[in-house]
C-alpha cells in the first residue's frame, strides 16, 4: 500500500453554477450585431467527456452539507498515471537516458512509485469528484474538503469529500401577497422642474465685476490643511463652482459669497475624499473670477434649441410623458422589491455558514478595494462619514449577504419549478442594459463578460428576473390611491419594464455593494436552456 498526502481542498471545475431599457435604432443594431456575431452563447454545444466509473454514497451531515464516500477502480487512474509519468519525465534527469525518454520502471526505482501515485491522484481527483457529484445528483457550493482514505496500488482508490450543497427549498403559495406602491402621478410642478433643469443646462455665463452671490459661477483655488500641514492631494487650481449647488465642500458657499475676484477666505470643513477623507481640515479659498449665469427665455425658440419640438407646449408634454414613464419604472421596481421581501418572509432558507462568511468577505473586499479606493477613501474614513460603527457595518453587511444568498436560492428554485428559459434575445437585451449602466459600449461589455466566463452569471440574472416578474403577476399590487396596478398594462414602447425592473432588483439584492466585481457567483448558477 502506497502513501499519498492528504488533500484538504480540491480545485474542481466551476459548477453551472439596471435602469430602464431605453431602446433606440443604434441599440437595436448593436443587439443584432452581437447576436449575429455570436458574442454571447447561452449553452455552447460541447461533447461531454467520458465520466469515470466510481462507486459513491452520500451522507447528509446537515441541510446544507454532505459527505461523499467514493471508491474508484484502479483502472480509472490509467490516464492519470500515464500523465504523471510524462510530467515527471519532463522534470527530472537520469544519467543514461534522454529527457522525456526515461522508462516508467526507472522512475519508480529512482523516485518511488509513491511520487507517481501522488501526482496521478492529484490529477485525477477533480474528475473523480465531479463524477461522484453527478452520480449523487448534488448541487455543490464552493470547494470540497477531500481526504484520501485508502490507496492500494493496482487495486483501489478511496476518498471522502465534504462539501456544502444547495438546500432543498419548498416554495409555498404566494398568491396571497399584497403590497402597496406609490401612485404614478405627474404634477405641473414636476414638469416645471424638469423644464427648469433643461433650461439650466443651456445657461450661459459672463464674467462680472462684483461680489459673488448665490447662483453665480466662481473659479476658485483651494488649499486644505490638516494639523497645519498642507495635504499632498489637498491643492486644486481653477475649479469652477456654482454657489448653492452643494457640489463641493460644506462651508464653501458661505466662504465665497460676498467675495470679488482676488478675494480670499478660510473655513473649516470635513473632507469628503482623498488621503484625509473624514477629517476636519482648514481650507483656504481664493476667488479667481466671478461669472453670472443667464438662463434662456422659456419660449418656442428655446424648445427648438433644446429639443426636437417646435413649441414649448409640445416640449412640456413630452417632458410629462417621460416623467410618467420614469415613475412607472420606479413603481415597477418598488413593487418588485416589496414582493421579493414578502416572498422571502414566506420561505425558510438554511444558508451554509462558510458560504455566508465568504459572501460577507467578498462584499467587504469589493467595497474597500474597489468602490472606496476609487473615491480615495479607506474603510475608517467611510465609516466616519456614515456615522457608523464597525460593528454596525459588519452586521449590515451580513444582513445584505444573507438576503442576496436567500434571493438567489429562492428565485433559482422558482426558475426550475416554472421551467423558465432564457432566449438569446433576452440575454442580449440584458447585456445592453448592463453595458449602459456600466458606461461601457455593448461590444466592450460583451468582451469582458465572455473573457471573464460570466455568461452563465448573466443568464442566471435574467432567469431570476423572470422568476420574480412571474411572482409579481400572481400577487396583488395596489397604489396609494387604492387602485390595482397592472404592471403588464404597457404599450409597445414600454415593453419589458417589469422584467427589466425585476432584473435590477435581483441584481441589487445579490450584489449588495454597488459595482461588485464580475465573477462566478458563490451560490452557483442554475443551468438555463435557450429558446432559440
Amino acid at each position: 500500500m502506497c502513501r499519498v498526502r492528504v488533500l484538504r481542498t480540491l480545485a474542481v471545475p466551476a459548477g453551472r453554477s439596471g435602469s430602464p431599457d431605453v431602446r433606440s435604432e443604434s441599440r437595436d443594431r448593436d443587439a443584432r450585431h452581437l447576436a449575429h456575431r455570436g458574442a454571447l452563447k447561452i449553452n455552447p454545444q460541447q461533447s461531454a467527456p467520458r465520466r469515470p466509473t466510481v462507486k459513491s454514497a452520500v451522507e447528509t451531515l446537515n441541510p446544507t452539507r454532505v459527505r461523499l464516500t467514493v471508491e474508484v477502480p484502479f483502472e480509472e487512474l490509467k490516464d492519470s498515471l500515464d500523465a504523471a509519468y510524462k510530467k515527471i519525465n519532463q522534470q527530472v534527469t537520469v544519467p543514461g537516458f534522454r529527457k522525456g525518454k526515461i522508462p516508467a520502471r526507472v522512475i519508480d526505482q529512482r523516485f518511488g512509485r509513491g511520487a507517481v501515485l501522488e501526482e496521478a491522484v492529484n490529477e485525477a481527483l477533480p474528475k473523480l469528484y465531479q463524477s461522484a457529484v453527478e452520480e449523487g445528483e448534488l448541487n455543490p457550493l464552493g470547494q470540497p474538503e477531500v481526504d484520501i482514505t485508502e490507496l492500494k496500488d493496482n487495486e483501489l482508490l478511496a476518498f471522502t469529500a465534504e462539501v456544502d450543497i444547495r438546500p432543498e427549498i419548498e416554495i409555498p403559495d404566494y398568491s396571497g401577497i399584497d403590497v402597496e406602491v406609490d401612485a404614478v402621478e405627474v404634477s405641473d410642478e414636476d414638469v416645471d422642474k424638469a423644464v427648469e433643469q433643461l433650461r439650466e443646462r443651456f445657461a450661459t455665463t459672463a464674467v462680472v465685476e462684483r461680489a459673488a452671490a448665490e447662483g453665480d459661477v466662481v473659479k476658485v483655488d483651494l488649499e486644505a490643511k490638516v494639523d497645519g500641514e498642507v495635504l499632498e492631494d489637498g491643492v486644486a487650481k481653477g475649479v469652477d463652482y456654482t454657489i448653492g449647488s452643494g457640489e463641493l465642500l460644506d462651508g464653501i458657499d458661505e466662504a465665497v459669497t460676498g467675495l470679488e475676484a482676488g478675494g480670499t477666505a478660510t473655513f473649516t470643513s470635513e473632507l469628503k475624499g482623498g488621503s484625509a477623507a473624514g477629517q476636519e481640515a482648514e481650507v483656504s479659498v481664493t476667488v479667481e473670477s466671478v461669472s453670472s449665469r443667464e438662463l434662456p427665455e422659456l419660449d418656442d425658440d428655446f424648445a427648438q434649441l433644446a429639443s426636437e419640438f417646435d413649441t414649448l407646449e409640445e416640449m412640456r408634454e413630452d417632458s410629462r410623458k417621460r416623467l410618467a414613464d420614469q415613475k412607472k419604472y420606479e413603481q415597477a421596481t418598488q413593487a418588485q422589491e416589496k414582493v421579493l421581501d414578502a416572498l422571502l418572509e414566506l420561505v425558510e432558507v438554511p444558508i451554509p455558514e462558510k458560504l455566508l462568511q465568504d459572501e460577507v468577505e467578498s462584499r467587504k473586499h469589493n467595497l474597500v478595494n474597489h468602490q472606496l479606493a476609487q473615491l480615495g477613501l479607506d474603510l475608517a474614513g467611510y465609516l466616519k462619514m456614515q456615522d457608523k460603527s464597525e460593528e454596525d457595518f459588519e452586521a449590515e453587511l451580513k444582513e445584505q449577504a444573507e438576503k442576496g444568498i436567500r434571493t438567489q436560492f429562492v428565485l433559482d428554485e422558482l426558475v426550475n419549478k416554472e421551467k423558465l428559459n432564457v432566449s438569446q434575445e433576452e440575454l442580449t437585451e440584458h447585456l445592453m442594459r448592463r453595458a449602459q449602466s456600466s458606461g461601457m459600449s455593448p461590444d466592450q461589455f460583451a468582451q469582458a463578460v465572455v473573457e471573464g466566463g460570466q455568461v452563465p452569471m448573466l443568464v442566471g440574472e435574467v432567469a431570476r428576473g423572470k422568476a420574480l416578474a412571474k411572482v409579481v403577476e400572481s400577487v396583488t399590487v395596489k397604489d396609494t390611491n387604492g387602485e390595482v396596478v397592472d404592471l403588464d398594462d404597457e404599450d409597445e414602447s414600454e415593453a419589458g419594464t417589469e422584467e427589466a425592473a425585476a432584473e435590477e432588483v435581483v441584481a441589487k439584492a445579490e450584489e449588495g455593494a454597488e459595482g461588485a466585481e464580475g465573477g462566478e457567483g458563490k451560490t452557483g448558477e442554475t443551468e438555463q436552456k435557450s429558446d432559440s
